[in-house]
């Protein structure tokens, strides 16, 4: 894939995006086979043929932005359905031209003060994080009037789905694990010692998950530690177009995570938007850095990383608990790693454990699912996986991505049901 080239001359030039956009949308609607993955496709085709030409160029070019607005940059286009992304001579990379008009629309100030608010999620997270703060912030999403204010004040839907504070973090609990030292049993591209990035969402949100990775870890002979600060990796604000924002986490989280890894810790994030972040985006952004390339080197999914030590004899298979049927979401942004099933390999080594994937998106993508005018395309886009879930009978459901299963919980009717993969496993070992 091409770096992104984000500083170049012509990037924020609007005349030029305007022609790049309608080339693009020109081979799309000659093509249309990406027309079941996200609202961004059925809007780009329903104004061509709904035009009076009925190709591309009898598109209002302020029209363009409907379908830049629907995309949340889940990269699965790209990924697995276009056959014209580089090497091709079209060079079709719709994701990246996405995120240059999303760049584009922040430069001239059409984001919105909500969409700011939400990508915020550091200053979000320390401030709804704060003992008293949070018990109202969740008091306030729990009450129909509460949620009828939100969504009249930040239009965020009221029906939606919105994760819980908690003021015990995941760094407030584990803060004795910075700066440890230990010693770890390298196998293969593994050194044996984890450095967590906790993430936002983990660290505020649902620190219970990165609880049972650091449980499983920690069973499997595997110490781990946590640097010394983090920020947001930056997704959120990628998502926005607001780049320069992105530099900045950059700037914060790769000399830590590099001087982690200059240790010999790899690093390991149980969100796997987090983990793309650090392998792919900003290694396309800045491919250049060499401290940014080590960081890609060395940051693995966890299901990914416990693989490689099973590859080497390293996992323990002393289970106590089968887990029966289990079937689960792989979240976009973790099939885009290219790092294969590990999620279904890993919890398939658990005895008298039947798993069943789920390829399709589920339409959350951390802010999409929750805003006002894209809530009811994200309940339309996860019903598939939700009936997939609710046909199988299982006896958990979930996601690798814990948004993903709680937004698949929430369109089942059962909030607060869905187990993270790594929930299950540590209730397999018993732990």
């Amino acid at each position: 894939r091409q770096p992104l080239d984000w500083t170049g001359a012509d990037f924020y030039d609007q005349t030029a995006l305007d022609a790049e956009l309608e080339r693009v949308f020109d081979i799309c609607h000659g093509c249309r086979r990406c027309v079941s993955l996200c609202q961004s496709f059925p809007t780009l085709f329903d104004l061509v043929d709904e035009s009076e030409t009925m190709e591309v160029d009898g598109v209002a070019k302020e029209d363009y932005w409907k379908v830049v607005d629907h995309c949340y940059l889940c990269d699965l286009c790209y990924m697995t359905k276009c056959p014209y992304v580089p090497p091709h001579e079209w060079n079709l990379d719709f994701p990246h031209l996405m995120l240059r008009a999303k760049a584009v629309a922040f430069k001239q100030g059409r984001s919105k003060t909500r969409d700011k608010l939400l990508t915020s999620t550091d200053l979000v997270g320390s401030l709804a994080g704060i003992p008293v703060v949070s018990g109202l912030v969740n008091a306030t999403m729990k009450s129909k009037t509460g949620r009828k204010l939100v969504q009249s004040v930040l239009q965020v839907h009221a029906d939606a789905r919105v994760p819980e504070y908690h003021s015990d973090t995941l760094r407030r609990r584990h803060k004795d694990r910075i700066g440890r030292t230990a010693d770890g049993e390298a196998a293969g591209t593994t050194t044996g010692k984890v450095a967590l990035f906790a993430t936002c969402y983990g660290n505020y949100n649902e620190p219970g998950v990165n609880d049972d990775l650091i449980a499983v870890l920690e069973h499997n002979g595997i110490p781990v530690t946590l640097a010394a600060k983090e920020r947001c990796c930056g997704m959120p604000k990628l998502e926005l177009g607001d780049l320069d924002a992105v530099r900045a986490a950059k700037e914060a989280n790769i000399p830590m995570l590099k001087a982690l890894i200059d240790q010999g810790w790899d690093i390991v994030a149980a969100v796997p938007s987090c983990v793309l972040m650090f392998k792919q985006e900003l290694p396309l952004m800045f491919p250049d850095d060499e401290d940014v390339q080590a960081v890609k080197a060395h940051i693995f999914d966890p299901f990914e990383y416990l693989m490689l030590r099973h590859k080497h004899g390293l996992m323990k298979n002393d289970f106590k608990q089968p887990l029966g049927s289990v079937i689960y979401q792989a979240s976009c942004h973790q099939r885009v790693q290219n790092i294969g099933q590990k999620t279904r390999e890993v919890l398939a080594l658990v005895p008298d454990t039947k798993v069943e994937i789920i390829e399709r998106c589920s339409g959350h993508d951390g802010t999409y699912a929750v805003k006002k005018e894209f809530h009811d395309a994200s309940m339309k886009i996860v019903r598939p996986v939700a009936n997939r879930v609710d046909k199988s009978g299982a006896d958990h459901f979930g996601s690798d991505c814990p948004m993903a299963g709680a937004h698949i919980a929430h369109a089942l009717g059962r909030d607060g049901q869905q187990k993270h993969p790594l929930t299950l496993l540590r209730l397999a070992y018993g732990l």
